[in-house]
């Protein structure tokens, strides 16, 4: 039995959960989400809980059990109480800015790079050296982090560039003087 699959999804107060033609949707105070359920997956959707079951042992619903329970956990947790990823900027003269909804990135390039967000996603800049993506969807969050770390990742050298808070970045010995 799958270890993730097999616990129960809870459902917090004011999160609505429904089912209907293999499409599980959950509304709740932040917005709505709707997650495809692969075929031969079922959800039981209780009072305050979600269990998800699978048809047989075989291989493919095995590995499709825990899955399956992750999206519906996640798209539970999104629409209650959102997710976020926050991006540390290191580097003389790099900075962020907020320019409407727009995101917009000084990395030491001719150039500066804006980005907008998606729908339900949204940028804050506590200083000048931090962004933080908030949504409710896990997927598009962690993928809009990854594609702003992706503007200028950390080189091991000096360190600068974009890193995840908390990521620690390798660090390399520079070249030595010829003596």
């Amino acid at each position: 039995m799958s270890r993730i699959g097999k616990m129960p999804v809870p459902v917090p107060s004011g999160v609505t959960v429904s089912l209907s033609d293999g499409v599980f949707a959950a509304k709740g105070p932040l917005g709505d989400l709707e997650v495809d359920v692969p075929e031969g997956m079922t959800l039981d959707i209780g009072d305050a809980e979600i269990v998800v079951s699978r048809p047989s042992d075989s291989k493919p619903h095995r590995s499709l059990h825990g899955l399956t329970r992750s999206l519906v956990n996640s798209a539970v947790l999104g629409v209650s109480q959102g997710f976020s990823k926050t991006l540390e900027i290191t580097g003389v003269g790099y900075r962020a800015e907020i320019k409407g909804k727009s995101l917009v990135l000084h990395l030491g390039y001719s150039h500066p790079i804006q980005m907008d967000p998606p729908p339900n996603v949204e940028f804050l800049t506590p200083d000048a050296t931090h962004v933080v993506v908030k949504g409710i969807d896990k997927q598009v969050v962690g993928q809009l982090a990854a594609d702003i770390r992706g503007c200028r990742p950390p080189e091991p050298y000096k360190g600068k560039g974009i890193r995840y808070q908390g990521e620690v970045v390798r660090r390399k010995a520079g070249k030595t003087a010829a003596g």
